[in-house]
């Protein structure tokens, strides 16, 4: 599986790690020069988690960012309550 949030989209990102040298002007140096820049990525905080999606439990993979934000719905803990539902849906 990629690694990419279900519900926000949030996935890997790239951006860079910049050394620097030198004592910043309003310290009193000459200014702080580059003397280095790397690539590096942004990963986000992504869980398993069961999730409630067009009413059947599945597993995904949800950033920390949409669990609090209460993107996720977590399926009831008893599994009897679903079967419930499509014996009900099944007699209708």
């Amino acid at each position: 599986m990629p690694r990419v949030c279900h519900f926000s989209g949030a996935k890997t990102r790239r951006g860079n790690v910049c050394k620097y040298r030198g004592k910043a002007k309003y310290l009193g140096g000459v200014g702080v020069k580059t003397t280095s820049i790397k690539p590096r990525r942004f990963k986000p905080n992504l869980q398993d988690v069961t999730t409630v999606v067009d009413g059947t439990p599945i597993r995904v993979k949800a950033s920390t960012r949409a669990i609090r934000e209460g993107l996720v719905v977590k399926p009831i803990k008893r599994k009897y309550a679903y079967t419930r539902r499509k014996k009900a849906g099944e007699a209708v």
